[in-house]
C-alpha cells in the first residue's frame, strides 16, 4: 500500500522532530565533555576515571551519529557504554572498597559482557532480512564488528 500525502507529512514531521532531539543529545554530550576537559586542564591532573569519563562522552556521540545516519541503534554500544560506566563508578567512588560490592560490580560487567556476547551470536546466526539492512552493510560492519 502507498502512502497517502498525509502519511508522507508525518513521516517528514517526525523525522524533523527526531534529528532536533538528537542534535539536542549531541550538544549535550559535547558541552558535558567539553566541561570536563576543561575541569581536566584547570586541575592538571587525568586519572583513569577521568579518561573513562571521555571515553563514554565518545561513545554516546557515536550512537547519535549512528542512530542519525541509519534510523537504527546497535544494543551492543549501550551495553558497552554501561559497562565502562560501572568499571569508571567502581574506580571513581570509595564506597566500592568492599570486597562484596567488588564482586558486584565485576559480576555486573561479566554478566553484560555475556549479554553483548548472546547478542552478537544472535545476529551472526540470524541475520536480519535484506529489506531491514537498508544498504548500511559497512555502517553495521563497523558498528557491531
Amino acid at each position: 500500500m502507498l502512502p497517502t500525502p498525509v502519511d508522507k507529512v508525518f513521516q517528514r514531521s517526525f523525522r524533523g522532530m527526531e534529528r532536533g532531539g538528537l542534535l539536542v543529545v549531541a550538544a549535550a554530550i559535547l558541552w558535558a565533555g567539553g566541561a570536563e576537559v576543561l575541569r581536566l586542564i584547570e586541575t592538571q591532573k587525568v586519572g583513569v576515571s577521568d579518561l573513562l569519563l571521555l571515553f563514554i562522552y565518545l561513545e554516546m556521540i557515536s550512537m547519535v551519529e549512528m542512530y542519525w545516519r541509519r534510523g537504527k541503534l546497535p544494543v551492543r554500544l549501550p551495553l558497552y557504554i554501561a559497562m565502562v560506566g560501572i568499571a569508571r563508578h567502581m574506580m571513581a567512588d570509595s564506597t566500592y572498597h568492599s570486597p562484596w560490592l567488588m564482586l558486584a560490580g565485576g559480576g555486573s560487567i561479566l554478566l553484560l559482557a555475556v549479554a553483548v556476547l548472546i547478542v552478537r551470536y544472535g545476529h551472526m546466526k540470524f541475520p536480519y532480512p535484506a529489506d531491514e539492512q537498508s544498504g548500511a552493510a559497512n555502517t553495521e560492519q563497523r558498528a557491531d564488528g
